[in-house]
């Protein structure tokens, strides 16, 4: 796997929190730096591919770790 920067928990928010949250991370990450988020909120599946195809990030992975989801996305430069 991609060596993660930051991991971001954000087991047990619901939306919009995790994409809210992982937006405010990066912002203040380096370009191409790589933040794994921790959701387990059932919208998440949408909204962090949505977001970033919105914001120009680029979605590396996505992937089921028993009873949440692990997204690992890189910064846009």
């Amino acid at each position: 796997m991609t060596d993660v920067t930051e991991t971001l928990d954000a087991l047990g928010l619901l939306c919009p929190l995790p994409v809210l949250k992982a937006r405010k991370r990066l912002k203040s990450m380096p370009d191409g730096a790589i933040l794994r988020l921790l959701a387990d909120d059932p919208a998440a599946v949408i909204d962090v591919p949505h977001f970033c195809i919105e914001a120009g990030h680029t979605l590396i992975a996505q992937e089921v770790d028993g009873d949440h989801q692990v997204y690992v996305i890189r910064k846009s430069l």
